[in-house]
């Protein structure tokens, strides 16, 4: 990870409340927590009428593409957001991202005044090419552990997954919909190496797999009644 650049495996497993709480354990002894700890995710995905983004990555292609705003905790006036392209390729996520104030945000969306950031310019062309616009509102709750022995071998869980359509600002409302009938949590599993033979060992032990779940993809299939929310 450099600056405003990314580069890292991830993996994804859904667990339930039993398996969440087992893996505790496991968490306290070999984990810290992360800085940023515990925190509210806030993301605007951007996509154009005909959801090309969304059911490409559905497609499970080798190469992907996301565009999204993420806030942390929530925003005022003076917080920053974060404009990201996050591409996957071959199960290698890449991201780029700049930082912007609310303000740099919002002339960019109402009057496409562009900050004058290399980044940023490369977010506009995409923005432009694919002929995409904020779509959706999706947040959820995080926690957030780093190994002890190797901090950039890191672990997140996040619950109560929502999304709304409408008021496509990085807050909660009303209007939110859960995704999950019930507690789950999605464990995400990010490092720039091979995984530790004792957290596989683990993993295999309990037959907890690595499954892809994007969760605005799943948020899509749910609303279209193309799968079974769990």
């Amino acid at each position: 990870m450099k600056g405003n650049k990314f580069e890292r495996v991830e993996q994804k497993y859904l667990l339930n409340q039993d398996e969440y709480d087992h893996i505790q354990t496991l968490i306290k002894k070999y984990f810290d927590k992360d800085r940023y700890y515990q925190s509210k995710i806030y993301n605007i995905y951007f996509d154009n009428d005909n959801n090309d983004l969304l059911i490409d990555s559905l497609e499970k292609p080798i190469f992907k593409k996301k565009i999204r705003l993420r806030s942390y905790d929530g925003i005022n006036k003076n917080d920053n957001l974060y404009f990201e392209i996050k591409e996957k390729y071959k199960g290698t996520v890449y991201k780029r991202r700049i930082k912007l104030t609310v303000n740099e945000y919002n002339k960019y969306i109402n009057e496409r005044i562009i900050p004058d950031k290399q980044i940023m310019k490369e977010i506009d062309y995409y923005i432009n090419y694919y002929k995409v616009h904020p779509y959706i509102f999706l947040a959820y709750d995080r926690l957030s552990y780093c190994g002890k022995d190797n901090p950039e071998f890191r672990i997140t869980f996040d619950t109560n997954l929502r999304y709304r359509y409408d008021n496509l600002e990085l807050i909660d409302t009303n209007n939110n919909q859960n995704y999950f009938k019930d507690n789950k949590y999605i464990m995400e599993v990010k490092t720039l190496d091979s995984l530790p033979f004792w957290f596989v060992n683990y993993l295999s032990v309990n037959k907890i797999y690595p499954r892809s779940f994007s969760k605005v993809g799943s948020i899509y299939e749910k609303e279209r009644g193309l799968c079974y929310v769990r």
